[in-house]
């Protein structure tokens, strides 16, 4: 009897570890980490950096579509909304896919953006992770009783419209947000950019929206007199000296009164560069480029990376940012100097990171952003910023020089 309850507790076993395989292996493999960068991971079951591309740039191309198409958008009480064109330019969204554990996969944000619209994107998407649901469940809550607000805020919860699970045949693969876009659903919002670019990439099984629930009559001025809604009296670009190409420019820079602000093309440009150099070496790396006031505008996370090697990449980038020099210019100076950690302080008082892999990105003298890399070869961390800085901006990038060669320069 016991050997009998035995076979039968193992075949039970056993069929509970194929049904989990089975579901494990329920998503296809073009969405998500697989081969031996999954094994590195320890994860078959997380979105890609492929997909995560696509579906960003994806819902890119939505908005942008429909700036050619329309002229203006307008609210229940027929006033303008959010302008499609501004200049001739459409309005731009910021977009942030995270993996299964809340770590960064891939982040764009269009230029134009502000501080606000980097930031929502990312706690949308981080409610979504928190709650396994659509961060709009988190905002219907607090639509039918307002008073749950602060609740959900306490929780970390961000209760606003624009973060989604990303669901593959049953299973979560990861989780996006996006940010920018004054909402006026059901004409466009940007849960409704990044849920049709879900679907043109992973194929019409991706969930429904939720129903939109009326806000309560309790809630701010919802019930009573519409306040009037300023507009920016300037529409004038800042003045720059650089190439178009290579930063914010037209409308988007006179949104954010900048005209030295590395362009989201520039640092795409930048980290495709960089993608193609640790390939072509056998290895990965996880980049981030920041704009000249440390907000993101890109970031990429190559299958099998570890996401401590997102981490050192985005504080690499920072600090470069703030000494306004290469990481590589204090970090190896006190890395030869052979201190003892007592010694080492000094950086850890003021959050620096001098691993070397952060580049201030400096463009005919002009300091427009900055790079951090982190590769799973350490040793190619600056030489993988310095490709992608050449194929972004050739001989108009300052770069590192070394008068000797060593571990980290040619």
């Amino acid at each position: 009897m016991r050997e009998r309850s035995v076979k039968s507790g193992l075949t039970i076993g056993a069929g509970i570890l194929l049904s989990g395989m089975a579901m494990a292996q329920s998503v296809p493999e073009q969405f998500v980490v697989s081969g031996k960068a999954a094994v590195t991971i320890k994860d078959h079951t997380t979105i890609n950096l492929a997909t995560a591309q696509k579906i960003a740039e994806t819902c890119e191309s939505l908005v942008a579509a429909r700036g050619e198409k329309r002229s203006v958008e307008r609210d229940r009480d027929g006033n303008p909304v959010y302008p499609i064109q501004i200049n001739g330019e459409a309005p731009q969204h910021t977009i942030i896919v995270l993996d299964n554990d809340g770590n960064h996969v891939y982040f764009d944000r269009m230029d134009g953006q502000g501080y606000t619209n980097v930031v929502t994107a990312e706690m949308k998407a981080r409610t979504a992770l928190l709650t396994r649901a659509p961060s709009k469940a988190t905002m219907n809550r607090v639509a039918r009783n307002p008073n749950q607000e602060a609740y959900e805020v306490q929780l970390g919860l961000y209760p606003v419209a624009g973060g989604l699970p990303i669901i593959v045949g049953n299973q979560t693969i990861g989780f996006v947000g996006a940010g920018g876009y004054r909402p006026n659903p059901p004409v466009w919002s940007d849960e409704i950019c990044v849920h049709r670019a879900m679907i043109e990439v992973l194929g019409p099984t991706v969930p429904p929206l939720l129903e939109d629930i009326p806000e309560s009559s309790e809630h701010g001025s919802a019930g009573g007199e519409r306040l009037p809604v300023p507009t920016w009296g300037s529409t004038k670009a800042p003045p720059t000296s650089l190439q178009p190409e290579w930063v914010v420019s037209g409308a988007a820079a006179a949104h954010v009164l900048e005209g030295n602000q590395i362009s989201l093309a520039a640092a795409k440009k930048l980290a495709s560069g960089c993608r193609q150099f640790a390939a072509s070496n056998g290895t990965t790396m996880s980049l981030y480029v920041l704009d000249n006031a440390g907000e993101m505008v890109h970031m990429e996370r190559m299958d099998g990376e570890l996401p401590a090697d997102a981490r050192t990449a985005l504080l690499k980038a920072q600090t470069a940012l703030r000494l306004r020099e290469p990481t590589s210019m204090r970090g190896a100076p006190m890395k030869n100097a052979g201190y003892v950690p007592p010694r080492n302080v000094a950086p850890n008082m003021f959050n620096f990171y001098l691993g070397i892999g952060g580049i201030p990105v400096v463009v005919d003298g002009q300091m427009i952003g900055s790079v951090g890399v982190s590769a799973a070869d350490s040793t190619l961390d600056e030489k993988c910023a310095i490709a992608g800085l050449t194929a972004a901006f050739g001989a108009h990038a300052l770069l590192p020089q070394y008068s000797t060669q060593g571990r980290n320069g040619k």
